[in-house]
C-alpha cells in the first residue's frame, strides 16, 4: 500500500494530503499544484525576488558589454559611460518599433526590461527597484508583486510602439508600473499612512515629468503605459489588506515568470548565435 504523502497547504498553513482536491480547511482548490508552483518559484526567483530581478539586469548588462566590446567606447559624454552597442541590445531583445514591427520580435515587449544603456542608466533604475520593490512585495504579496513587475513593463513598451518610439530599453516601465500600484494602493487605503504614501508617490511621478522634460532620450510613453497599467492592475487584483491573492492571480504570475524565463533564455541564446553577424 503505497504512502500518502503530506504537505502543508500554501494558503492556511495546515497540514492536509498531497492528493487533496480541495484543501479541506480554506477551500483553496487543487494546493498540491500550488506547492510544485512554489517550489518552482523558488528555484527561479529565491526567497528574494527583488533581488533577483536586479542580478538578471545586471547579467544582461554585463552580457550586452561583452557581446560587442568596441560598442563601450563610441559613445561620449558621462550618461554614455560603458554604453553596450545598439546591436548588442537589438540581439538581447531591446523594444520599439523597429524590432517589434520591423522585425517582428513581439517577444521583446518583455525582454527589454532587462537591458539598460549605460552604467548611469542601470544604476538608477535598480536603485529605484530596490527602494520601491520591497513596499510592493510587502503590501501586495509575491505573486501580484510579479504580475505588476512584468506585465506593465509589457504594457508600457506596448505604448512606446503604439506612440512610434523606434528603439528602447530599461526597466523604468516596469518601475513606473509599481509606482501606479503605490499609487492606487495609497489612494484606496487612504487614512494618514495611505495619503503619506500617495503623495511620495506622486513625487516619483513629479520627478519623472521633469527628467524626462530636462533630459533626451527619455521614454515618457514606456514611463506613462506602466504607471497607467500599473494603477489599473493593482485595481483589478487589489492588495493584501483588502484581498487574498486569488488561483488566478498566482497562475498569472507563474505564467508571468515561465514566459520571461523562455524569453530571456531565447534572447541569450538568439544573441550568441548571431554575435558574429554584428558590425565591428
Amino acid at each position: 500500500m503505497s504512502e500518502r504523502k503530506s504537505i502543508l497547504c500554501p494558503n492556511c498553513r495546515k497540514l492536509i494530503s498531497v492528493d487533496e482536491p480541495v484543501c479541506p480547511y480554506c477551500g483553496l482548490i487543487r494546493p498540491g499544484l500550488h506547492n510544485t508552483a512554489g517550489v518552482i518559484r523558488k528555484i527561479f526567483l529565491g526567497s528574494d525576488p527583488v533581488r533577483t530581478i536586479i542580478y538578471v539586469n545586471i547579467a544582461f548588462y554585463v552580457l550586452s558589454l561583452i557581446l560587442d566590446p568596441q560598442g563601450i567606447l563610441a559613445g561620449g559624454g558621462a550618461f554614455n559611460l560603458l554604453s553596450p552597442s545598439g546591436d548588442s541590445l537589438f540581439l538581447l531583445g531591446a523594444s520599439g518599433t523597429i524590432p517589434v514591427i520591423g522585425a517582428h520580435r513581439f517577444w521583446t515587449l518583455i525582454s527589454a526590461s532587462f537591458l539598460h544603456g549605460g552604467i548611469f542608466h542601470i544604476l538608477f533604475n535598480m536603485m529605484a527597484l530596490y527602494q520601491l520593490g520591497p513596499f510592493v512585495l510587502r503590501e501586495f504579496g509575491f505573486h501580484r508583486f510579479i504580475n505588476l513587475y512584468i506585465i506593465t513593463g509589457a504594457c508600457g513598451f506596448a505604448a512606446s510602439v503604439l506612440f512610434g518610439v523606434p528603439f528602447t530599453i530599461g526597466a523604468s516601465a516596469s518601475i513606473c508600473g509599481l509606482i501606479g500600484a503605490i499609487i492606487y494602493y495609497g489612494k484606496s487605503r487612504g487614512d494618514s499612512y495611505g495619503e503619506a504614501i500617495y503623495k511620495q508617490a506622486l513625487g516619483w511621478i513629479a520627478g519623472l515629468v521633469v527628467f524626462g522634460l530636462i533630459f533626451s532620450g527619455i521614454n515618457n510613453w514606456a514611463h506613462g503605459g506602466g504607471i497607467l497599467s500599473g494603477i489599473g492592475l493593482a485595481f483589478l487584483m487589489g492588495y493584501n489588506d483588502n484581498k487574498q491573492e486569488s488561483a488566478w492571480i498566482k497562475l498569472l504570475a507563474y505564467a508571468c515568470i515561465l514566459l520571461t524565463v523562455l524569453i530571456l533564455i531565447w534572447a541569450i541564446a538568439n544573441s550568441l548565435l548571431d554575435v558574429k553577424n554584428i558590425s565591428i
